[in-house]
């Protein structure tokens, strides 16, 4: 179901600009790969915004991309807020000592 259901980002995005990326309900292991792709994409921006509020399952390897995707954002200058998480993706991060992060 990883593969199925891949985070979305917002139609119409341009460099230097603005998006909006919806992580998927699974952020776990198998579901990186179409995460990683979505991100990448989003680095173009000039600010993207994170929405964790459908995210029902989490691990570490999901908490990491978004953490090297948020480090690699402060080096391109470019800024992230959160739209929501989800109860399940503060409590994956709390449990990691990530949440603050």
């Amino acid at each position: 179901m990883a593969g199925k259901r891949a985070a979305k980002q917002d139609e119409g995005q341009a460099a230097g600009g603005k998006a909006t990326v919806v992580l998927p309900a699974d952020c776990r292991i198998a579901a990186q790969v179409a995460l990683k792709v979505v991100l990448i994409d989003a680095l173009v921006a000039g600010k993207v915004v994170l929405d964790g509020r459908e995210v029902e399952h989490a691990d570490t390897a999901g908490l990491q991309l978004l953490m090297l995707f948020q480090r690699e954002l402060k080096v391109r200058g470019s800024t992230w807020s959160w739209r929501g998480a989800s109860d399940a993706l503060n409590n994956a991060a709390g449990l990691l000592g990530v949440a603050q992060t």
